[in-house]
């Protein structure tokens, strides 16, 4: 008997740790106005950044399952260490079991396909939680593709917690801003390109840039993966056929439905309403 998720028609999921993934989203629905989308941010066990692969792979996978039973058809992981840490095991494991038509993708694979076009030092550096950067992802991608690019990454664990208090134009970030980016231009002082790999970075933009050198790029995901959205679903129609038309976007929590709207909207760039959700275990 065909699995009933496997035919579901429904809008695209979009999942994050957090609030982070918000400024993919919004990509998004710039790139798609069209479509529909659905964010669940697992806000009540976030950060993801410092957690076991373990850890991370068992809430993803809980993310995933929840977003089938909504009917998505298509899941982004705007999420680098979900990307990192969860992504493969998914794809290659559970999918099959969990709904074998849908499909899940996440945001280091679209964003290592291009990142050579943006450096011409041929030096790049990956700026990223503790997470992404232990799973070694960004230099396993990128060699793929660009296998002459000198690749440089920087664990930056403090970024997220400023950005969530909203210290982003505190004192206390331009102290943890300077301090990675003096040690990653310690590595290669011909770093050309810098990589913002966590999706909550982007809010601390404007503070990199103050110490930044005139000659570096400042690089984030949300075009990039908007981008790679449009064409996947130009090649895949079979995926894009399932995928709803109704301009709607929809919120949801882990943690306090208040608490996340007031937070979500600075990420977002415009009101949020969301609802509280439960993740259970797959299949429960």
């Amino acid at each position: 008997m065909l699995n009933p998720l496997s035919t579901a028609k429904g809008p695209i999921g979009v999942f994050d740790s957090g609030y982070g993934g918000l400024t993919v989203l919004s990509s998004l629905v710039q790139q798609l106005p069209q479509h529909d989308f659905c964010y669940l941010g697992d806000s009540a066990r976030s950060p993801y950044g410092n957690r076991s692969f373990d850890a991370v792979y068992q809430y993803t996978l809980e993310a995933v399952q929840w977003f089938f039973n909504q009917g998505c058809p298509l899941v982004i992981l705007a999420c680098n260490t979900a990307s990192a840490k969860a992504l493969r095991t998914i794809q290659q494991k559970d999918l099959m079991q969990l709904a074998p038509t849908n499909r899940v993708l996440g945001v280091i694979r679209p964003t290592t396909e291009v990142l050579g076009q943006y450096t011409k030092a041929g030096a790049v550096g990956i700026l990223a939680t503790e997470g992404t950067v232990q799973s070694q992802s960004y230099p396993i991608e990128i060699e793929k593709f660009y296998p002459q690019l000198k690749v440089y990454q920087e664990a930056c664990p403090m970024w997220v917690p400023l950005i969530e208090n909203n210290e982003q134009e505190g004192p206390g970030a331009d102290y943890f801003v300077k301090k990675h980016l003096d040690a990653i231009f310690k590595k290669d002082p011909t770093i050309d390109l810098l990589l913002l790999a966590c999706t909550h970075y982007p809010l601390l933009e404007q503070k990199i840039r103050q110490y930044l050198p005139s000659n570096v790029q400042l690089l984030s995901q949300g075009q990039i993966v908007a981008a790679s959205l449009v064409d996947y679903l130009k090649r895949h129609p079979e995926i894009a056929n399932r995928c709803t038309q109704q301009a709607t976007v929809t919120f949801s929590t882990t943690d306090s439905a208040a608490a996340f709207d007031k937070q979500a909207a600075h990420f977002f760039g415009a009101p949020v309403s969301s609802r509280e959700v439960q993740l259970m275990p797959p299949n429960c």
